[in-house]
């Protein structure tokens, strides 16, 4: 008895160690993904880059995101990492021109860059103090995340400025349930790979940031 309670105890110390540091090296490689993306999106606004549109931007993502996964478990998967990173900021930087042209463009952004960053470390802290399990989130999740997918592409093919609103009101809170989701599979073990974990929160504060400012533009009047 005394050596299965010996046991048990260590096998949940080295679960916990396994997830500190799955948790360490997902932030760690999440924040030097934000900087290069960052620099990106300055080197796209500095050259006035246009957009590339959906088309290109969507295979490009979807065609990166493919790629990383094939690699998660080789040290390719870092790179192309950083090259789905790289790509996206890339594809932020015309848009971060066309907000920063109008005349309180700089507010916006500030704002919401302000709410993105209070939004992701408020629910990561939260996911992490509470240790709870939001793994029942995942299915809806999914299903919500394909179907504002879907409603977006029908918003810009349809021109229906509408519909994208609602969209990037409905990407806000997809995206705060993701950033729960994740952190939790990291915390209680759901997830192991610290390649795909940051993807995933990358890809969530992207989104949110995204959806944040053009909902602040629109209600300013100015989107």
């Amino acid at each position: 008895m005394n050596y299965d309670a010996q046991s048990t105890v260590v096998r949940s110390q080295e679960s916990v160690l396994a997830s500190n540091k799955l948790l360490r090296n997902t932030y760690s490689l999440l924040a030097m993904t934000l900087v290069f993306s960052a620099l990106t999106a300055g080197l796209s606004m500095a050259m006035n880059f246009p957009h590339p549109g959906i088309i290109l931007t969507l295979v490009g993502y979807f065609g990166l995101l493919f790629l990383t996964t094939k690699l998660q478990n080789s040290v390719w998967g870092i790179a192309s990492v950083f090259a789905l990173t790289g790509f996206m900021g890339l594809t932020l930087g015309p848009m971060l021109n066309a907000y920063l042209s109008l005349p309180n463009g700089s507010e916006m952004v500030m704002q919401a860059l302000g709410g993105t960053g209070i939004i992701f470390f408020v629910l990561s802290a939260y996911a992490i103090k509470s240790e709870k399990d939001f793994s029942f989130m995942g299915g809806f999740l999914v299903v919500g995340i394909v179907v504002a997918f879907l409603a977006g592409l029908g918003a810009i093919f349809f021109q229906m400025p509408g519909l994208s609103l609602a969209v990037s009101a409905m990407f806000v809170l997809l995206m705060s349930g993701l950033i729960l989701y994740e952190t939790s599979q990291i915390v209680n073990g759901g997830e192991t790979n610290y390649i795909m974990a940051t993807v995933t929160l990358y890809v969530s504060i992207y989104n949110l940031f995204v959806s944040l400012l053009h909902l602040i533009g629109a209600f300013s009047g100015d989107d």
